[in-house]
């Protein structure tokens, strides 16, 4: 049975190569510029944990074409949120009808986004717990804890065990929306972190940054509410108790919550990366998925819209580093304006 990765950056590539080097039968489908690196460079596989595994250049299943997915069994796709309905396109044409389709994206709504261009294909959303950072020499560093997550579904059983073999182990969920919530909860932190320009684990030992964190997802708990939505937990903490733990000072943060900062000293956010790429950032699809839904309900949801306009505005004109005192004021301010489009 073959596997297809469709968007193999960083997330694609580390989980693509982690099957690839348990033996399964995969092929990873991606942007020319890491096709040239992977191909001179090969790929180093590190994580928290201590593992680093090195998978010469040889050989290794890298392409650019969508048609070299026109074999695969399962389907994992791994682009950023903006570009969801365009690889739906492209997978629809060259998929086989009975492919499994999962989603391993950030954000809310891509496997819907999915769904309603490949009609005819099971499409199932997923979740990456965890953060990959790309470091020198090729290598995926995985800086984070955490078990994937998919919704559950008996057409994936087969392919749990190559999962757990690679070091990928899967939950199966019959609750994915609440999870989806919850874990859009901790990624409000993704914007946080790319603002701070720090790594996670000192941006997290701050109690200035802690207490951005804590109001972004104090006024999204308040919209969920609103909405009916009732998130999972997915950190050690309940998420309505998260804005307490999180305004804690730090030493005693540090004390209580040390689960939270067990993180790699070189993890850092996906929307971190992709500003010092120069790249379109998922804030939309993060933030912007609260701001979305406060408007809906005829609300507003003043801090998550500001730090989508921040990022916004980083996207335009680069990223200039602030400090939690300084990011907490401009959460707060009335006078930012909001580009934030979904």
């Amino acid at each position: 049975m073959k596997i297809a990765v469709f968007g193999a950056g960083s997330i694609g590539v580390y989980v693509g190569a982690s099957l690839y080097a348990a033996g399964a039968d995969v092929v990873m489908i991606g942007r020319a510029g890491m096709h040239r690196q992977i191909a001179s460079q090969g790929v180093l596989l590190s994580d928290l944990a201590g593992r680093r595994q090195q998978l010469v250049a040889l050989d290794f299943p890298y392409e650019e074409n969508p048609s070299a997915l026109a074999d695969a069994d399962l389907i994992l796709v791994t682009v950023k949120s903006a570009d969801s309905t365009a690889a739906a396109a492209a997978i629809a044409e060259c998929a086989k009808p009975g492919a499994l389709i999962v989603s391993l994206q950030n954000g809310f709504g891509n496997a819907d986004a999915l769904r309603r261009v490949m009609t005819g294909w099971q499409v199932l959303a997923g979740m990456v717990p965890f953060n990959v950072v790309q470091m020198e020499g090729s290598r995926f560093h995985r800086g984070s804890g955490g078990e994937l997550m998919i919704e559950a579904c008996p057409g994936f059983e087969p392919w749990q065990a190559i999962f757990d073999k690679a070091h990928l182990p899967i939950q199966q969920r019959h609750d994915f929306a609440a999870i989806q919530w919850g874990k859009l909860l901790l990624n409000l932190n993704n914007a946080v972190n790319a603002l701070s320009d720090l790594p996670l684990k000192e941006e997290l030992s701050q109690r200035a940054y802690r207490g951005c964190l804590a109001l972004l997802i104090e006024e999204a708990l308040q919209i969920l509410r609103a909405a009916g939505i009732r998130p999972a937990k997915i950190a050690r903490a309940a998420p309505q108790f998260l804005p307490a733990l999180l305004r804690l000072p730090d030493a005693l943060f540090k004390r209580i919550a040390a689960a939270m900062l067990k993180i790699d000293p070189e993890a850092r956010s996906s929307m971190w990366e992709d500003l010092r790429a120069g790249r379109r950032t998922e804030v939309d699809y993060l933030n912007g998925a609260i701001v979305s839904l406060a408007q809906s309900l005829g609300r507003d949801a003043l801090a998550n819209r500001n730090i989508a306009a921040l990022i916004h505005a980083a996207e335009r004109t680069g990223l200039q580093s602030l400090s939690g005192e300084a990011l907490y004021l401009n959460l707060q301010s009335r006078n930012l304006q909001s580009d934030t489009k979904r």
